[in-house]
């Protein structure tokens, strides 16, 4: 997967969510948002899905400077964290801010993708 890195976890669903929030903060990120997708497809669908959840994670003072550098780049924030379970296997993804902001032609904003990403890529390995 080239736009995020995922990986398996040896920990519980519930665990990795509050240990992935907790990283995240390490980073000074904050959660903004919250999708329970299983909870979501239940209501909306009456579809039974395992546990997934979408973390839109923020870290304000590199948001402010992403936002300042590009006024559009607010469509592809926040960073999206996930936490699902597969076959009884817990999986953790991060988005790569390089690749998803690589279509918007702005040096100055490579520069900060690439900040944020080293700080994303932190919270990953330590999961």
């Amino acid at each position: 997967m080239n736009y995020g890195f995922l990986k398996k976890v040896d920990l519980s669903f519930d665990d990795t969510l509050v240990k992935i929030e907790g990283e995240l903060g390490k980073e000074g990120f904050k959660i903004l948002t919250k999708i329970d997708v299983q909870a979501k497809f239940k209501e909306k669908l009456n579809i039974d899905f395992p546990k997934y959840q979408i973390l839109g994670a923020c870290n304000p003072a590199m948001a402010h400077k992403s936002i300042s550098t590009e006024w559009n780049i607010g469509l592809l924030l926040p960073c999206n964290v996930i936490v699902y379970e597969k076959e009884s296997n817990v999986w953790v993804g991060v988005i790569k801010p390089t690749q998803a902001m690589a279509s918007v032609e702005n040096d100055a904003l490579g520069k900060i993708a690439n900040e944020v990403e080293a700080k994303l890529k932190r919270v990953f390995d330590n999961m």
